[in-house]
């Protein structure tokens, strides 16, 4: 990698780290750039994982303000992260690359959907019977997110935020300090994963991983003035930015 594709990587770094932050979808800024320079996919993407989760810490560290009186909802929704970045991790070791290639897009424009039309449909969809814990769907719901974090993790957040919104709380702020720490979990345990059985490009990883926590710190400084309206408009925008980039 000469000094330039170096640049080039960490450059991508920090901007993956402050999407994430806000918002995610950051692999779509770094994996190109990997492949890019030349590494092959399967590693391209072990590499951006490892790199990643210390910038999606980063976020979450920086949302810890809005995480306040959440402990609960985080006991409860962490080990559905937890296991469902396991499989997810697995699953990219075990299966073709195009595997979720077709579904993926789906899924992220039923997020964008779900993130954009949240204030009308909170009025049809009946309300938790204890607000704090959310809805029975939305640990399975965090769980089968998990393991798409874990297999790739490209609008991992978009999807997360469209689950907490509905399922748990309207407040797009205390839910994006939430998604940062369940996408922590899905990121860490994905790359604890891949150092031991998977061969990781330290080069790449390293750049990312410095890029990445410097990005998630910013992400977070600027991303929790965004008011609802803002922050749900960039959700919407950042995933029909992935599902193009994936289709075409």
């Amino acid at each position: 990698m000469t000094w330039f594709e170096a640049l080039f990587v960490f450059v991508a770094g920090i901007g993956a780290g402050t999407i994430n932050a806000v918002v995610g979808s950051g692999t779509l800024l770094t994996f190109p750039a990997l492949l890019a320079v030349g590494i092959p996919p399967v590693l391209a993407n072990v590499s951006n994982s490892v790199g990643l989760a210390p910038g999606t810490a980063a976020g979450a560290i920086g949302y810890r303000r809005e995480l306040e009186g959440q402990r609960g909802r985080m006991l409860r929704l962490i080990p559905a992260s937890l296991i469902g970045g396991v499989v997810g991790a697995v699953l990219l070791l075990k299966l073709p690359g195009s595997a979720f290639q077709a579904i993926v897009p789906g899924l992220i424009l039923l997020g964008c959907l779900l993130v954009a039309l949240q204030p009308w449909l909170s009025k049809w969809i009946s309300v938790p019977s204890h607000t704090h814990r959310g809805a029975w769907w939305v640990i399975p719901a965090v769980f089968a997110t998990g393991v798409y974090g874990g297999y790739f993790g490209a609008a991992q957040g978009v999807l997360l935020m469209a689950i907490l919104g509905l399922g748990m709380d309207p407040n797009l702020q205390r839910m994006n300090g939430l998604k940062n720490v369940l996408a922590t979990v899905v990121n860490s345990v994905a790359a604890i994963l891949f150092i031991i059985v998977a061969d990781v490009d330290w080069l790449a990883a390293g750049l990312i991983a410095v890029g990445s926590t410097i990005g998630g710190f910013l992400g977070a400084r600027y991303g929790r003035k965004l008011p609802p309206m803002g922050l749900r408009a960039l959700i919407v925008v950042i995933g029909v930015v992935a599902i193009v980039t994936m289709v075409f």
